[in-house]
């Protein structure tokens, strides 16, 4: 029977895991617990807007809203109406106000990578150095949700 704090720590193993990447089912197999509980953490904890977040980077939002505006230009160009070409400089500063949005929004998403890669680093650390302790990265990663969750507002 697993104990409490033997939960706990695979609950932190199963979040870290699901961060990087892995399937539910692979988290489950690897740390010896039900898909259905691996199901409901990802659920209750919200995992997957976590990770949503992790998986989408500043120029990836930047290019793809680059992208986006070009067609919108070649698509009122091939149009030859005037009123929508004389009614681009509008379009076009609503559409940098946007981005510029996304841009700061995504200093959060930067926050979020270098947690990850520490987290990764941290993982890789305890394999070898006895002062790495699951209570060590457990409490690592406390505070780095903590961080995030007050910041992501600011943001």
């Amino acid at each position: 029977m697993v104990t409490k704090k033997g939960l706990e720590t695979k609950k932190e193993l199963a979040r870290i895991y699901y961060m990087q990447g892995d399937a539910q089912k692979i988290i489950a197999a690897k740390i010896e617990i039900s898909e259905q509980t691996i199901s409901k953490w990802v659920e209750k904890e919200g995992w997957a807007a976590k990770r949503a977040g992790i998986n989408v980077t500043r120029p990836e939002l930047v290019n793809k809203s680059l992208v986006a505006l070009n067609k919108i230009l070649d698509q009122v160009y091939e149009s030859q109406d005037i009123e929508l070409i004389g009614s681009l400089p509008d379009k076009l500063s609503k559409f940098a106000s946007a981005i510029e949005k996304l841009d700061k929004k995504a200093n959060i998403v930067s926050t979020i990578d270098v947690f990850m890669a520490f987290s990764k680093w941290i993982q890789y650390r305890a394999s070898f150095d006895p002062e790495v302790t699951p209570e060590l990265i457990k409490a690592i990663n406390k505070y780095q949700d903590l961080y995030i969750n007050e910041h992501i507002t600011k943001f």
